[in-house]
């Protein structure tokens, strides 16, 4: 959703700085990882710590997509990296989540967070899946850049449990939007 209503729009605003970023986006794209990775370290111990590194992995995951595209580095090679690392990314946020659950002796916790990353995985899927049959797909509720966002603040709040019951919902819901949306484009094409 934050996706489709804003699309590019701090590639303006930042594009003089990311003229000046001489590394390629590719890298930009594996210190967000990076970053990433070092949050999900953090969250089973320090809620706060990994929420804020969340963010900072949020902001070099935007950072490599602007240096792409405003210094003409975009590659096929670069999208498909970033899309990947993206899921490694969700993947290990969730499992961190599931694991600061688990040491809290939250089942329910640890339910809702493995089915919160078993919908984020299948919100990618549908995507990729109708690109693969020459479908468009990228409404929905919940994409990645509210998944960051409401994952970082839950654990920098503690709200950590609402956040994760409210991303299973509509990761799911968001799932079954495209699917419903790929139903219906590939009936009117026929």
């Amino acid at each position: 959703m934050i996706s489709a209503k804003l699309g590019h729009f701090l590639d303006k605003p930042l594009a003089p700085i990311a003229k000046k970023i001489s590394i390629s986006p590719n890298i930009l794209t594996i210190l967000g990882f990076l970053i990433t990775a070092a949050a999900a370290v953090s969250i089973p111990f320090n809620l706060l710590t990994g929420g804020l590194l969340i963010l900072l992995g949020g902001f070099f995951d935007m950072l490599d997509g602007i240096v792409a595209r405003t210094n003409g580095k975009s590659t096929k090679f670069g999208a498909l990296l970033d899309s990947t690392l993206d899921r490694y990314s969700d993947s290990l946020i969730f499992i961190a989540v599931a694991w600061y659950f688990f040491d809290m002796d939250d089942l329910a916790g640890v339910i809702f967070t493995a089915g919160s990353l078993v919908g984020a995985l299948l919100i990618s899927y549908v995507r990729a899946r109708a690109e693969g049959i020459g479908v468009e797909c990228t409404i929905g509720l919940m994409e990645r850049p509210e998944r960051v966002v409401l994952l970082a603040f839950g654990c920098i709040t503690g709200w950590l449990f609402p956040i994760v019951v409210m991303l299973f919902f509509f990761s799911h819901a968001t799932a079954i939007q495209r699917i419903l949306h790929v139903y219906k484009m590939t009936r009117i094409s026929k």
